[in-house]
């Protein structure tokens, strides 16, 4: 399972689509999981005109995805906030949680 994030609204060029997360899920025949991923914001982070690491709230398109070209599902998500300049404390890595579901 691999996580996207499009950054909708930025002030800059942002990718198309960045990869923030993935897990490794081995299922039998009609087994089923539950994947959820925890996203720091810092991971939509970018450098903006003025050289600043930022976040900038706003609409951001999540897509689930089997691979790049395989989209499953995607979602809409609103960063609210004012824009925060990132200082490198943040979380940086996305936390995964894979339950299996009987």
């Amino acid at each position: 399972v691999q996580l996207y994030a499009a950054d909708r609204v930025a002030s800059v060029t942002r990718p198309v689509a960045q990869l923030v997360g993935y897990a490794r899920v081995e299922l039998d025949p009609g087994e089923r999981a539950r994947v959820a991923f925890e996203v720091p914001a810092r991971l939509l982070s970018f450098t903006g005109r003025d050289g600043r690491r930022v976040v900038e709230p706003g609409a951001v398109g999540m897509s689930f995805r089997r691979s790049v070209h395989d989209v499953v599902e995607e979602r809409d998500v609103t960063l609210t906030g004012p824009v925060h300049e990132v200082s490198g404390e943040e979380p940086r890595l996305t936390v995964v949680t894979v339950e299996r579901e009987i």
